[in-house]
């Protein structure tokens, strides 16, 4: 098997009630309405970078600033605005988790490539533009309107104390600190019993008192009356009633709590199930692994003085990363201590540190120089990612080598590896997520292959080096096996590379890695986020079959559906779910002349070119295997994961 390599950026914050909220399926955010304009951006223009920065910025600023932000990003011409705000009336989880998924949302289907845009879920909205509309109360038109319960025989009252009510919130409101104002009035229904009418109203934080007035004064002329219950949400006040009590939310305090350490059991596991080729390559991985065993156990020499010397130069003819001394991030760490430790693996432990100068938690893995194979991972990734420049990839702030130590810092990833998420038996990570997972290491892949200077190839693509951020916002890492090649030659011949149960099975037999061999990872780990399954399971006698075989068995019987994770209980986008399982079976198909390129699979996946009309064969079939329950070890079982 390959190198086992230290987990790149293992789990580092805690992953509290905030974060157990937004991976479960107890609410889903509904796109209430949206606003978007007839003015564009193209994909990969400076604005379109400046609002990704703005809206993820958004997010975080709501969250950390109890509900509402707003703040612009670059200069002009690129400058943009944007504004985020939660509806106080929803619980403080359900709002944090509609902030998370708003800004994936607003780029990839509320507003796509739009100057301008409002999107308004049922907890929270968030709006840009590239004019600046902060303290500015317009979109009277538009928002969301609901009533219900009527009452004919007390609309008269009923509409009066409703009146009543809400003008004295709004009155209240608008010259509260928080722009929120809730209450309650009484009044006798025709039966002469007494009734209570609870209220609220709320208007963005930007607002002035008059353009808070203004603003919930135009929502409460547009509200019909005759109702008992109705919310009129629009962009930047909100205006509800009801005969319960209505709570204000409350924002929950940040969790101190410690990080979880990463899955570090290893399993392994074939390519392929059944037949002759699948026990030809089987047999063709052993021999080579049994042979490279030896070599690597005699093959541990100090690194010279020298090579230190050379290897620093080289990693100083690039730009980006910084180099630290040691002393700094020894400080960061405690002295690396047990307690700052978030992971163990095969060339040493990462670490969890705060640099004082910048500000900033990070990541530091700590690679034992006394291996050949981990300095070798070590330089690899300094010379590759430090060089990349992407929002899904993760990255690299520094380096150093001296006293004896080789040690990396990245941008530290809160959330962990997706496949500590995939197979939680805790939580179930929700569809929309999944779907934005899946287009965020597209994109990074698409950027790998096609759009640098250079091809990389990333040769060890899977769940556990698919990172993921405070927002589950995935960032595929570590780089310690990918190469460079140019874009007209497209294949590198090395020595056997990445791990079982991803590796493309021609790639197992030839050692030619190619960016058909990503693609084909690509499919499995699709298929993997879609199914929620190990890329293999075990039969009832004990053989074993690859996940795709499975899926690719239900698409030909027109059941491809069924594939999906039982655990979502049907609870996702049918068109996605469909396009996810059917672009994996496509990129993993064992014939690489017919797999698509990456650019080919995102079109299909952004729904921006039709599925492929005939499926190529991905091996021999699986046989009547139902899709199980769970594995057959359970979800918390071994793994293809390697610590790296």
């Amino acid at each position: 098997m390959a190198p086992r390599r230290l987990l790149l950026l293992a789990v580092a914050a805690s992953l509290g009630a905030a974060a157990s909220a937004a991976a479960s399926v107890d609410y889903t955010p509904y796109v209430r309405a949206s606003v978007c304009s007839d003015s564009n951006y193209t994909d990969g223009s400076p604005y379109e970078v400046q609002l990704d920065n703005l809206l993820h910025d958004l997010r975080d600023g709501a969250i950390g600033n109890g509900g509402f932000f707003q703040t612009d990003k670059g200069h002009w011409p690129t400058q943009v605005y944007g504004q985020a705000m939660c509806y106080v009336d929803c619980d403080w989880s359900m709002c944090e988790f509609c902030l998370q998924v708003a800004p994936s949302y607003v780029m990839t289907k509320g507003c796509p490539n739009n100057k301008r845009g409002a999107v308004m879920y049922d907890c929270c909205y968030q709006r840009y533009s590239d004019e600046q509309f902060f303290g500015h109360a317009d979109f009277f038109e538009h928002g969301m309107n609901a009533q219900g319960g009527s009452n004919g025989d007390d609309a008269v009252p009923m509409n009066k104390t409703m009146w009543e009510l809400v003008t004295g919130l709004i009155a209240e409101a608008a010259g509260s600190p928080r722009r929120i104002a809730n209450g309650s009035q009484t009044y006798m229904d025709s039966r002469g019993n007494s009734q209570v009418m609870y209220g609220l109203v709320q208007c963005a934080l930007g607002f002035s008192p008059r353009e808070c007035t203004n603003c919930l004064n135009t929502t409460l002329a547009s509200m019909p009356g005759n109702a008992t219950t109705a919310k009129f949400r629009r962009y930047g006040c909100y205006i509800t009633h009801a005969p319960d009590p209505i709570d204000v939310s409350t924002p929950r305090p940040q969790s101190a709590g410690g990080p979880r350490r990463p899955n570090r059991r290893l399993v392994v596991a074939v390519c392929a199930a059944s037949g002759s080729v699948f026990l030809l390559i089987c047999i063709s991985i052993s021999v080579r692994l049994l042979l490279r065993r030896p070599e690597r156990r005699t093959n541990s020499p100090r690194v010279s003085i020298e090579d230190d010397k050379a290897m620093e130069d080289e990693f100083r003819e690039g730009t980006g990363p910084r180099r630290f001394r040691y002393s700094e991030l020894a400080a960061a760490t405690g002295n690396f201590s047990e307690v700052k430790k978030l992971g163990e693996g095969g060339f040493g432990p990462v670490y969890r540190g705060f640099l004082k100068d910048l500000g900033i938690e990070v990541a530091i893995k700590r690679v034992s120089k006394d291996s050949k194979q981990g300095r070798k991972e070590y330089a690899s990734e300094v010379r590759v990612i430090s060089r990349l420049r992407h929002r899904n990839l993760v990255q690299i702030i520094g380096w150093c080598h001296a006293g004896g130590e080789l040690l990396l810092v990245y941008e530290l990833m809160p959330k962990g590896s997706l496949d500590l998420h995939l197979y939680s038996a805790d939580n179930v990570l929700w569809w929309p997520v999944r779907h934005r997972i899946v287009l965020g290491i597209g994109s990074a892949l698409l950027y790998l292959h096609q759009e640098w200077e250079q091809c990389v190839l990333h040769r060890d693509i899977k769940t556990s080096n698919v990172m993921l951020d405070a927002s589950f916002n995935a960032k595929l890492g570590d780089f310690g096996l990918a190469r460079l090649v140019d874009h007209d030659r497209g294949s590198h011949t090395t020595e056997l590379a990445g791990t079982l149960g991803y590796m493309d099975p021609e790639c197992t037999v030839t050692g030619r890695a190619s960016t058909e061999s990503d693609v084909y990872s690509f499919g499995v780990v699709l298929l993997e986020i879609a199914c929620g399954r190990r890329p293999t399971t075990a039969r009832p006698n004990g053989t074993l079959i690859h996940l795709a075989q499975r899926v690719s068995e239900l698409h030909g019987q027109g059941r491809i559906l069924d594939a999906a994770d039982p655990r979502l209980d049907g609870n996702f986008d049918l068109q996605e779910m469909e396009r996810v399982l059917v672009v994996g079976l496509w990129c993993a198909c064992h014939d690489q002349s017919l797999r698509p390129s990456i650019r080919q699979a995102i079109n299909v996946l952004r729904l921006e070119a039709p599925l492929p009309e005939r499926m190529p064969p991905v091996g021999q079939a699986a046989g009547p295997l139902p899709m199980p329950d769970s594995d057959s070890t359970g979800h918390s079982s071994s793994s293809t994961q390697q610590l790296i």
